[in-house]
This record gives structure tokens, sequence and C-alpha cells, in this order.
């Protein structure tokens, strides 16, 4: 039995965990819903709220934002306390975080589709939802630096440095790149304009990859493989290796995403510099993962937490090995604004973040119920459609991509375009139905995934292990 149930702040981790695989579903069914609609444009029923330009924002934010700061809370609040030895300082303010940050879910959900937005990737929520985030993110951010600064134990965990490496990253980036002027409730201009707008923008919008959806979720991967794998990490001096060049790597990196525009030629040639010397250390971190496996390799066959866990190691070192190479020029020429970004993206989304976050959830959700996964069978369904659906989205992303990048710049012998840009969508047509099949796979993988963690919270075991934690907390 886990008796440490008892003296830990758990209840807003469970839910946290519950509601992460809420949006995962909801999630996975927008991105679903969109691609199809690339697909098959009749499906937005010829109503504004309905199209691909309304949804896709609600789809960015209810994968990152929704799922993704559910599980980086959850696994915040879970392992600080279980590696400082204490509960969490203050239980009022992550119950707060927790019905804060829904609270901007619902308000996401709410704007997005009646066009209410900045325009900003992965910064569309106008600026009262914007101070709103501030303001739970703060909360999130003070608590869980708060519960280390009172720990028992002497040492700081890596995990935990990786988790306020995005913590302290993530505050500025946001308050940075939000910044507005107001001129109605519902409406604000940025205090930026032309190339220095761009380049704030794309300063958030490659850290929110780089500190968000990377340093968070290595602080996760550090956590749980070696927990999962009841293995010590492989090296720990690597680890804080990898810690270190992420946090001062990836800040520089944004300029790769506006090469052959307005912005000045050199800031896209340092982005694209320091974007390839990244894969050194992030390669390591990934090594570092699966290296953790050794001596325990043979969990494999029938562990199918760790499954997830090593998959996700995989397409995270393939994910940091294809953008370096895409931020390159020579590369960039023939990918930029093509799908093969959209491909990118989603190996990384899909294969590393979801991955390692449905690891850890399944993970947790078994120590904070004390009981096992309803279905083990269950768990492995879930995972091979995962992987399937990954890879059967990327590819189709990565032909469509390089093709439309070959078909644009393709001139015949009196010097003019070869193809029309109609011509490339038509081509393009049979790559988007197979999209829209992968993210049909990894969606129902999601709905197996939330039906076995239902059925896992709901069995008696789970129940009665629940009841017993709260009587003697």
């Amino acid at each position: 039995m886990d008796n440490s149930v008892e003296k830990y702040n758990f209840d807003v981790v469970r839910w946290f965990s519950v509601a992460a695989v809420v949006y995962l579903v909801v999630g996975t069914l927008l991105g679903f819903y969109i691609a199809s609609e690339l697909a098959w444009p009749v499906l937005n029923f010829d109503m504004a709220e309905l199209s691909f330009g309304r949804l896709r924002p609600l789809h960015t934010n209810a994968v990152i934002f929704a799922f993704g700061g559910c599980v980086l809370f959850a696994t915040g609040f879970y392992s600080v306390q279980r590696t400082s030895g204490v509960p969490l300082f203050s239980n009022s303010m992550a119950w707060f975080t927790f019905w804060g940050w829904n609270l901007i879910i619902v308000l996401a959900v709410i704007t997005l589709p009646l066009g209410i937005t900045q325009g900003k990737e992965y910064a569309e929520l106008e600026w009262p939802i914007d101070l709103l985030i501030a303001v739970v993110w703060l909360s999130f951010g003070f608590n869980f630096i708060m519960t280390i600064s009172k720990r028992k134990t002497s040492h700081i965990y890596v995990s935990n440095w990786f988790f306020m490496g995005m913590i302290v990253m993530i505050t500025y980036l946001h308050v940075v790149n939000s910044l507005a002027i107001p001129v109605s409730l519902f409406k604000s201009y940025s205090v930026f304009s032309g190339v220095q707008d761009a380049m704030i923008q794309w300063w958030w919008g490659h850290n929110a990859v780089g500190f968000y959806l990377t340093a968070g979720f290595l602080g996760i991967m550090y956590y749980f493989v070696p927990k999962q794998a009841g293995r010590p990490v492989f090296s720990y001096r690597l680890s804080v290796l990898h810690f270190w060049a992420l946090m001062f790597g990836y800040v520089w990196l944004g300029a790769h995403h506006l090469q052959y525009t307005a912005l000045p030629d050199w800031t896209g040639s340092l982005g694209a510099a320091v974007s390839l010397a990244m894969i050194i250390p992030s390669w390591g971190g990934a090594v570092n993962g699966m290296m953790t496996l050794s001596g325990a390799w043979d969990k494999l066959r029938t562990d199918y937490v760790l499954r997830f866990l090593v998959m996700s190691l995989a397409f995270y070192a393939m994910s940091t090995f294809e953008g370096p190479v895409m931020s390159a020029k020579t590369v960039n020429a023939l990918s930029h604004y093509t799908d093969w970004t959209v491909g990118h993206v989603h190996s990384g989304a899909l294969g590393w973040v979801a991955m390692v976050g449905c690891g850890a959830l399944y993970h947790m959700i078994m120590k904070l119920w004390n009981t096992e996964m309803y279905s083990a069978k269950l768990v492995n369904l879930h995972f091979w459609m995962a992987t399937i659906g990954t890879v059967v989205y990327i590819t189709a992303m990565w032909v469509s991509g390089i093709m439309q990048g070959l078909m644009w710049r393709d001139y015949d012998a009196m010097g003019t375009l070869t193809y029309t840009f109609a011509e490339s969508v038509a081509a393009m047509h049979p790559y988007y139905a197979m999209r829209a099949i992968g993210g049909l796979i990894y969606f129902s993988g999601a709905v197996v995934m939330l039906y076995n963690v239902i059925m896992t919270i709901t069995q008696p075991a789970a129940v009665r292990s629940q009841s017993a934690s709260h009587a003697t907390a």
C-alpha cells in the first residue's frame, strides 16, 4: 500500500489528472475535425464559428494549454511534493490554479469561435484573459517555488529545476509578448509593430515550444522515467548540463521562423546557428532518458506505461533533430509555409508531449488512487493507437509538405511557374485525407484512455483507497 497519500496534498493533483485526460479527448477531436475540414471543406457548413480559421486556434489552445497545462500542473504539484518530502506550500492556492486555469479554458472556448482574437500564434486570447493567465500562472509558480523552499531534502532534484526554468521563462515571455493597448473589452493592439512584432511573436512562439512544451515536459521525463523504470537517472551530471544548455540556448531560436522575410538576415542566421547547436544537448537529454533503462529493457515487454515514456523520447530525439535542420536556410527555402512544418510540429506534439504526458498520467493515476489500471490491455491498445496515429499523421504531412515546396518553386524552360497554386492544393488532397485518418486513430486512442481512467478511478479498490487517505490525512 502507498501511504504517502496521507501526508501530501494530492486531491488537486487528482482533479488536474482527470481534467487532462478529458481535454486530450476534446483537443484531439477538434484536431480531427479541422483536419477533415481541410480535406472536405463542406464540413464547415458555411458557418463562420465552425470554419477552420476559428476552430484551429481553439484546437491548439485545447491541446497545448488545456491538456498540456493540466498535465504540467498535475505532474508539477505531484513530483515537487514527492521530491521535497513536504506537502504543497498552499493547498488553497493550488485550487485557485485549478479553477482559474479551467476558467481560462472556458473563456477560450467562448471567444475563439466568435473570432475574438489577437491573431498571435499560441497567444490568440484577448487582453483580459491574458491578465488572468498571468495571475494564475504566477500562483502556480509561487506555490511550486515556495514548496521547494520548505523542502526536507538538502538537494533540489533536476526535474524541479526544469519546472522552475519553465515557470520563470514563460512568465516573462508571456508578459512581454502580450503587451498591448486595449481599445475595448474584446479588442487590443500590440505595442509592437512590423518586424519587431513578428520578432517578439516568434521569440514567444518558439519559446512556448522550448520552455512550456519542452523544459516542462523534460521535468516530467526526468521524474517519471526513473520512477517507472525503477532505475536512477543514467547520468545526473548530463541532466544538469542538459538543463543549463536548454536555458541559455533556446531563447535565441525564434528568428529561424522568419527566414526570407523582412527581418534582418543576421537574426535568421543566428537563430539557425544556435538551433543546430541545440541538437547536442537535446540528444544528450534523450540519450540520458533512454539509458536510464539500462538493465531494465526487459520491462518494456510487460510495462505498457514505460512504453509511452520511451517512445516519447524517440520522438523527442527526432523532433529536436528535424527542427534545427528545417531552420537552416537551404532547407527552409523548401520547407517554409508548407505542411512539412505542420508534420514537424505534430511529431513533437503527438509523439513527444502527449505520449510522455499520457505515460506520466497513467503512472500518477495508479499511485493517486492506489490501484492498478482497470485494463492493462487497454493501455497497450492506446499506446499502439497513439504511435500508429502519429506516424500516419506526420508521414502524410512530410510527403505533402515536400511536394508543396517542390511544386511551388518548379519553373519551366520559359522561366514561368510549372504549377498553379490550385494544382498544388489538388495534389495535397489524398495526404490531407490521410492526415485526418491519422488524427482519427489518435483521437480514438485518447477515448480509450479516458474510458480506462474512468473505470480505474471508479472501481471499488480505488474508491476505498481514496476514502482511506481522506480519513487519515
